[in-house]
Formats: structure tokens, sequence, C-alpha cells
């Protein structure tokens, strides 16, 4: 069995630009949801002044990763004009060809550089449906 990957990424939001992200960010939410089967949680957050938002998802494996990075992947576009990536992390061991798509992402979306942690210590326990 594979571990599972956690992956947090934070953004700048552009000035003027909440109204029009907080509507991108439901249809994206939505889209993953209805596309994607395997993603264990999926989820945006904004900060408190509204200037900032982190995407964190849990991953079963890199494959669902990856297959995330390839089925959303054009939907990432819409964002280009209404954010700057700035961090891209990683929790886990992503696949050579997921760290390929997450590099891809960072340098569309802003100027991230993705950031790898693999597991020194821990264990995992997920919930079954």
């Amino acid at each position: 069995m594979s571990d599972p990957l956690v992956f947090v990424d934070s953004s700048e939001i552009r000035e003027g630009k909440l109204e029009e992200l907080t509507m991108a960010l439901k249809e994206l939410a939505e889209f993953v949801e209805t596309n994607e089967p395997r993603p264990i949680s999926y989820s945006v957050y904004l900060s408190e002044d509204v200037t900032r938002m982190t995407v964190v998802q849990v991953h079963p494996d890199s494959a669902s990763m990856e297959l995330h990075m390839e089925v959303a992947g054009p939907e990432f576009a819409k964002f280009k004009d209404l954010i700057t990536m700035r961090t891209m992390d990683v929790y886990g061991r992503p696949s050579d060809k997921l760290l390929r798509l997450m590099q891809q992402k960072a340098e569309m979306l802003g100027s991230a550089a993705v950031g790898v942690h693999e597991l020194a210590a821990g264990f995992t326990r997920l919930a079954t449906r």
C-alpha cells in the first residue's frame, strides 16, 4: 500500500478579484468532486483579511494526485489573472511525473517553488466511507 499525499499551496489574491475568484473556486471544487473519485479531501481556505488563499488536498497516493493534475489542469488556467501562487508543498513521496506536473502549475500561476517533504515518522488512519 502506498502512502497518502498531502498537498498545500498558498496564493495571494489579486486586488479586485475576490468575487470572481470565489465563483471560480466553487466551480473548481464542484468539478473535482464530480470528476475525480479518489481525493480524500479538497478544501480551499481564505485568510481572515481575504488577501490569501490556501488549497489543501489529501490524496490516497501519487496516482490520485497525478489524475487530479491532468483532469483539472485545464481549469487552472482560469486562475492566472486572479491569483499569484507563492508556495506549493507536497507532504509524502510524489512520483517524478507528479513533480513535473506540479512545477508546470507553479510556473503558470506564479513564482512558487515546489517543496517536497518526506515523512520522517508517524502514521495515517483514513476513515472509510
